[in-house]
Formats: C-alpha cells, sequence, structure tokens
C-alpha cells in the first residue's frame, strides 16, 4: 500500500530510505490534509488525509515520497474566535517540525483567515487559497558527514567564556576581506578572515541573531523594508534560507564545524516567546490555523483575544505540553543535529510562565532542568517581557546565566559622567551578588553587556544623546528615549579633535571595564571597530549599510580597538581571579582577602568614603585565586579631573607593574614601587599586577 497508518512517535516529515512519515499535532482538528507540491512550489499535485489520530497527532505513511518532497497541511475544523478555534483548510499551513522550507512568503490579503476590511473584522471567513504565496515544508535527509568533527566540540568552561553578538549577514557584508559570494551568509561567518579576526579579539563564543526561519512583516514589505533582526519566527527547526545560496541546513552545519575546528563555539538567540503571526487581525500562517488554543495564551474571559506578554501581538503557551514538546524537540534539534554550544532566550519569563505568572518551576524551567541533551550547553535567558511581572533578573534557577542589564545601566551613567554611583559600580564590577548570589549560582550568572544588538552602538553611545530612527518609518517614535548615552559636547559627527579623542577614550574605558569585571562579558559585533547606525537604537528594519557591521575603522589607528580588546581578553586570561567561580569577600582572619576596597590614599574604604558626594574614583585588589599567582589592582576614573592616588603597600608585593592605562596608547608601562604616588588620567581606567 502506498498510504499506512505510520507513526505518531515522531512529529514533522521523517524520511527512513524507504519512505516519510508524516505527523501533526492539533488537539481541536476534525480532519488534516497533507498537499503535496511540485518542485517549484506552484502548484498542488495531492491533497491527502491523515489516516490516523494517535493522542492528538495526526500521521500518516507514504512509502513513495524521498527528499526533497515540497508539502504543507490544510487543517479542518471550526472557525469560532469567540471560541479561540480559527481552522480555515482554504490556508495552507506550515509544518511546524519543519526543517527546511523553500519559497518566501509573498503577501497578499489570502494569507487571512478572515475578510480584511470586513466590518466583522476578524469574525469574517474568507475562502480564498493562500498557497502560491506559501512557503513550503520540505522534506530533508538529515545525514551528515561530521568527520573528526564529532568529537571536536570546544566546550569552553563558562568562566572563560567571552561572547560576540553578531548578525549573520550584517558581520561580513561589508567586509573586503571575506570573498564576496561568501559575504552576508552562512559560510562568511566561517571565512579565514573572520575566524582571524575572532582569534585576534581572544572571544570564545559567537552568538547569532535569530537564524530560525522568519517571515518579514507585511508593514515593512510595504515601506520596502524587511525584518533584518529575525526576531519574527515562523519555523524553529529550519534554518533561515536567505543566508545561502546552497542547502541551508547543510551550510549551516559546514560553518559550525568550521567554528568548532577553530576552538570557537557557536550560540544561537532563539525566539520561543511569539511567532510572525501576530495578535488576532494577524495572518494565518501555521500555528492558528493548525491549533490557535493550544499554541498561545489566550484571554481566558475571551478567547478571541491574546494574552501579550511579548509587545509582539500574542505569546506562545508553554503550559500546553504539546507546545512544550515542540520547543524542547527544537532545541534537542539543535544540539544533537547542527551541534550548537548553547542558546540565548528571547523575552524567556514568558517561556515560564504560568497561570499566575513567572514561575522558577514552570513547565519549561523544569523540563530544560531535568534533559540530558541541554545539560552540557550554555543557556542564556533574557530575562524580562512586557507582560506584568515580567522583569525577572537574578530569579532564573541556578543552570542558567541571565543578561544582566544593570550592569550596562549602572556603568553607561558611570562613563557618562553620573557621579554617586561608586557603590553599585562596585557591585557590577564583582559579579553582581545582590543579584545572582543565591540558590548555589556562582559568578557566571550574569552576562555583562553595555552594547547588544537593540540599542545604540558604542561608538554612537557616546556621539548621540538622541535617538535618529526616521530610516525606520515610524516618525522616530520605535526604539527606547532612555539610552544613558553621552554625546561629548555635539551631536554626531564632528571634526573637534578634542570629541574625538574623548569618544575614543569613553570606548576604551567601557571595553576594559567590561573584560576587567567578573561575570560573563559579552561584546556585540563592529564595536571593536567603531560601527555606527547613525544615532539608529533600533536597526530592526535596516538590511542595509545602517544595520551592517562598517568594517572602515579596521585598520584605521584611534578607531581600531582590536588589538586593545585582545590585551583586554589577555589580561582576563593572565588573571584568573576575575574569571572566579567563587564569590568574593573581604579581608580573612588569616590575612589573605577575595577583594580589598581602597581609597585613593591606599586605606581600607568606610561608609564615609563610600557615600563621598559626587564621588568617581573606586580602586580594589583582587587578591590571588591561588597561591603563587599575582594580585590586580585596578583603578576607574570616571572623573573630567586626574586623580592622585597611591599604590597598595603590601609586604609580600614590593612592585606593581602597570599593565592598562587607557589614557594612551600604551597598555602597559612603568614599575611602581610598593606605596608609590601615581596619577589617574581624566575619565581613565588603570590596572597593576602586584610582584614581590
Amino acid at each position: 500500500m502506498r498510504l499506512s497508518a505510520g507513526t505518531s512517535s515522531r512529529l514533522g516529515a521523517s524520511w527512513d530510505g524507504r519512505g516519510t512519515n508524516f505527523a501533526l499535532f492539533s488537539a481541536n482538528a476534525q480532519k488534516v490534509e497533507l498537499c503535496l507540491f511540485e518542485g517549484q512550489g506552484r502548484k498542488e499535485l495531492e491533497r491527502i488525509a491523515l489516516p490516523e489520530r494517535t493522542e492528538d497527532v495526526w500521521h500518516g505513511y507514504l512509502n513513495d515520497v524521498s527528499p526533497g518532497q515540497l508539502y504543507g497541511y490544510r487543517v479542518h475544523g471550526p472557525y469560532a474566535p469567540e471560541q479561540g478555534h480559527r481552522f480555515n483548510a482554504n490556508k495552507l499551513l506550515l509544518d511546524p517540525y519543519a526543517r527546511r522550507t523553500a519559497g518566501r512568503l509573498v503577501w497578499s490579503d489570502a494569507h487571512f483567515a478572515y475578510r480584511t476590511g470586513s466590518p466583522r473584522e476578524d469574525l469574517s471567513f474568507d475562502r480564498r487559497d493562500n498557497a502560491r504565496g506559501m512557503p513550503k515544508a520540505v522534506v530533508v535527509d538529515e545525514t551528515f558527514n561530521w568527520g573528526r568533527r564529532e568529537i571536536v566540540r570546544p566546550n569552553i568552561p563558562w568562566e572563560d567564556t567571552i561572547i560576540y553578538e553578531a548578525h549573520v549577514k550584517g558581520l561580513t557584508e561589508r567586509r573586503e576581506d571575506v570573498p564576496p559570494a561568501l559575504r552576508g551568509t552562512y559560510g562568511g561567518l566561517s571565512s579565514p578572515a573572520m575566524i582571524d579576526h575572532l582569534k585576534r579579539l581572544g572571544v570564545t563564543t559567537i552568538e547569532l541573531l535569530p537564524v530560525h526561519g522568519l517571515v518579514d512583516d507585511r508593514t515593512l514589505v510595504e515601506k520596502k523594508l524587511v525584518n533584518y533582526w529575525g526576531y519574527n519566527t515562523l519555523s524553529f527547526f529550519a534554518p533561515e534560507q536567505r543566508y545561502t545560496q546552497d542547502n541551508p541546513l547543510d551550510a549551516f552545519r559546514t560553518t559550525v564545524a568550521r567554528l568548532h575546528d577553530a576552538g570557537i563555539e557557536v550560540m544561537l538567540d532563539v525566539v520561543y516567546n511569539h511567532t510572525a503571526e501576530g495578535n488576532h487581525m494577524g495572518p494565518t500562517l501555521s500555528f492558528r490555523g493548525i491549533d490557535n488554543a493550544s499554541y498561545y495564551w489566550l484571554k481566558k474571559d475571551n478567547p478571541r483575544f491574546y494574552d501579550d506578554f511579548t509587545g509582539c501581538g500574542s505569546s506562545v503557551n508553554l503550559t500546553h505540553p504539546r507546545v512544550l514538546q515542540m520547543v524542547m524537540d527544537s532545541l534537542r534539534y539543535w544540539v544533537e543535529v547542527c551541534h550548537i554550544d548553547g542558546f540565548r532566550f528571547d523575552l524567556a519569563t514568558t517561556l515560564a510562565r504560568g497561570p499566575e505568572g513567572f514561575d522558577r518551576n514552570s513547565a519549561f524551567l523544569t523540563a530544560v532542568r531535568q534533559d540530558p541533551v541541554l545539560a552540557s550547553v550554555k543557556l542564556v535567558a533574557e530575562p524580562w517581557d512586557l507582560g506584568l511581572g515580567g522583569y525577572q533578573v537574578g530569579a532564573f534557577p541556578s543552570q542558567w546565566s541571565e543578561w544582566n542589564d544593570r550592569y550596562r545601566s549602572a556603568m553607561r551613567r558611570y562613563w557618562s559622567g553620573e557621579g554617586s554611583l561608586i557603590g553599585e559600580v562596585s557591585s557590577r564590577m564583582t559579579g553582581s551578588s545582590d543579584l545572582f548570589h543565591h540558590d548555589g549560582r556562582t559568578l557566571r550568572a550574569g552576562v555583562n553587556h553595555i552594547t547588544v544588538h537593540d540599542g545604540f552602538t558604542l561608538a554612537d553611545l557616546f556621539s548621540y544623546n538622541e535617538k535618529h530612527n526616521e530610516a525606520n518609518g515610524e516618525d522616530n517614535r520605535d526604539g527606547s528615549s532612555d539610552n544613558l548615552s553621552n554625546n561629548c559636547g555635539h551631536e554626531g559627527p564632528t571634526d573637534d579633535p578634542a570629541i574625538i579623542a574623548l569618544r575614543r577614550q569613553l570606548r576604551k574605558n567601557q571595553l576594559a571595564c567590561l573584560l576587567l569585571a567578573q561575570g560573563v562579558p559579552l561584546i556585540l559585533a563592529g564595536d571593536e571597530v567603531g560601527n555606527s547606525q547613525n544615532g539608529n537604537n533600533n536597526a530592526y528594519c535596516q538590511d542595509n549599510e545602517i544595520g551592517w557591521v562598517n568594517w572602515d575603522g579596521l585598520g584605521r589607528e584611534g578607531d581600531d580597538l582590536t588589538d586593545f580588546v585582545g590585551h583586554m581578553t589577555g589580561l582576563r586570561q593572565r588573571f584568573p581571579q576575575i574569571r572566579s567561580r567563587r564569590w568574593l569577600d573581604g579581608r580573612r582572619a588569616d590575612g589573605s582577602y577575595g577583594v580589598l576596597w581602597l581609597t585613593p590614599s591606599a586605606d581600607d574604604m568606610t561608609e564615609q568614603d563610600w557615600n563621598f558626594p559626587e564621588g568617581r574614583f573606586l580602586a580594589y585588589v583582587l587578591g590571588p585565586a591561588e597561591e603563587g599567582q599575582a594580585p590586580i589592582f585596578i583603578v576607574l576614573n570616571a572623573a573630567p579631573e586626574a586623580i592622585a592616588f597611591k599604590l597598595p603597600k603590601m609586604p609580600e608585593y614590593s612592585n606593581w607593574e602597570q599593565v592598562l592605562n587607557t589614557a594612551d596608547s600604551g597598555q602597559t608601562g612603568a614599575s611602581f614601587a610598593s606605596g608609590a604616588d601615581a596619577e589617574a588620567p581624566p575619565r581613565s581606567v588603570l590596572a597593576f599586577a602586584g610582584s614581590a
């Protein structure tokens, strides 16, 4: 028989060498039809009702379907938005488990289950077929010859991890030493020039903005823009096809293999909190038409509408066991099939929500905690969403690390000139124990950052006081107006040499602090070469020179801080106490210490010193992690004037070697005697290594 029952045990399309099993979850459907298409995806060849239903999984096996076959689903059931159901079999739907997609979404009113423009809005019903403009799922052969790469995963310890956040296309589109055919592609990430650059920086892990299959919002397409960042997912298993001319799955895995060969880990920014289908007036492309009431959080008192914790119109409901299964299957797929080393979870609070809000023992966090595949990879939460009680920094379980926006805010304020912050800065530079020192969590709990994709670049942070997002087509209303930035006296580009020098100095200070701070540092791609987005702090739709990294600063004196970052990552490696797994303490009974906070006169700080009005000077010694290692003395001076200070006077260390001074081009300096007088230049970071 050509068609048989098959199995419900593996969702999606699974080819076994003889035929393909198709399985789709829908708890509320009345019938599911598999639609097969010719190779270009334009003509529907056949429509086959899946013959079996097992525990709400509809399934069937076709013995003449092989890899390369294009397909989609039509799902029959009630169209009753007031009850939470939005079935419309006129709409071709993408398989949530598609491992590859073919074609792009061509927008038209046919993609909406209701009649657009109808006075009844989404309560009306549309009978048009949308198949011609829909991307199709593709049956794939998942085998891949990793060769010896099977055992070459870098497995960088958390304490040694330095993350580099980048966009697949934006990183290499303007990089002239990457072959033209590879620029803006998966292959460009692992080109020799990029690998050499990452090694020069000393970063260990590249974190990619979303690579899951995505669609461009209709509103953006109508403005001739695209969803460049990619936070508009439609397919949680398929690598986005726009970043390669070849088979996306194989192209992506080849890149991962080459980065692993270079000792570099690959993390993915993943968006499981919402989908591209938006709110109740959005299109019906996949989940909504398969089983709206299962996949999304609906308002209890009116299930026509969605609970929107994400600001994107709807929220994926991981309290449903099959929806949770989809997310867990997706995570395991990327680890087992693509050898991914970790994930950063966008708006992670949404994933951990239960009926009463954020829950540390939610179904999702519990599933992750016990999963043996995920036990070996890095898990990073963006620990907030837009819902009630959404801000949860410090609240995730010990298996997780979290973006530490408190570090970002404090250090932006400090280097923008605000005084009376030394108490908070001291906490942020030493792991933010006030946020993370509980429940067995270690210093790697916080991921420190100054800039990320969302917001100003580092160069723009010290060039603009206001956002300049006019190119986004929303009259500069989008993006945050609270940037804690400082344009150094002039808005935007300038030829004033004093302002240029100050901006460069402040960039170095932020990078120096980021890499001297305890916790996990994250660097935004392009910050090392002065990349600017011309003041745009929300370049999510700018697939052009605004959003791409501008490498013109590479090799240009003053702008190129690549070697400076490399020096800082070298210092981080040289002093294990910066990378410690243990929380700091002060002076101990045996005379040893974890950290000593010192006044400019090298005395221990008192409460009065901590509360010094408008204080901008902070100095401290991190003690040796083990016997025989050197201490490091760190000085931060955010004041606009030089401040005199003394080197620490310690019996066991007679000299202090200067290993950092951000106020001059030399990163090493003379040796100072213990207790010697010195001076911290205006707005500078200094560091010294103790020696006998």
